[in-house]
């Protein structure tokens, strides 16, 4: 396993009540309530939604590294849809994800390059790998 040396952020966040309960950060800037995936129930995201945000997000930003590195200009629309899958198997609970990527304007063999690349240095995809399946598509 591979430890930071340089810590560049922490993110603090304080949950309660599980996946019916809520989370703050301690800047105040995530304040949510959170409700169970599928359900009409309460008025809160779920944690997978809460992932899938900020892998993509991360993804985004570990995409514009590899277009800095390769020297490709990023598309100002990039996006990225992320698909968190909860389920079970023999009656464990585990994650699934897909991530469809958008670079629009890009050839296809530079468009994958950076995802392939993206994927190799985000650290979502990091701490994914090998642990979850995990489909990239460009879209």
């Amino acid at each position: 396993m591979t430890r930071i040396e340089n810590v560049l952020y922490t993110g603090k966040i304080h949950t309660t009540g599980g996946r019916e309960g809520a989370a703050r950060s301690s800047d105040g800037r995530l304040d949510i309530k959170l409700s169970r995936p599928g359900s009409s129930a309460g008025t809160g995201t779920n944690p997978e939604q809460l992932f899938g945000a900020a892998w993509s997000a991360c993804f985004i930003g570990a995409m514009g590294g590899a277009a800095r590195a390769l020297n490709v200009t990023l598309p100002a629309d990039t996006s990225v849809d992320a698909e968190i899958d909860f389920g079970t198997t023999d009656g464990a609970y585990f994650l699934g994800a897909r991530l469809n990527v958008s670079l629009p304007g890009l050839p296809r063999d530079v468009a994958q390059a950076l995802v392939d690349r993206a994927h190799e240095t985000c650290p979502y995809s990091k701490a994914t790998r090998g642990n979850i399946n995990v489909v990239l598509a460009l879209i």
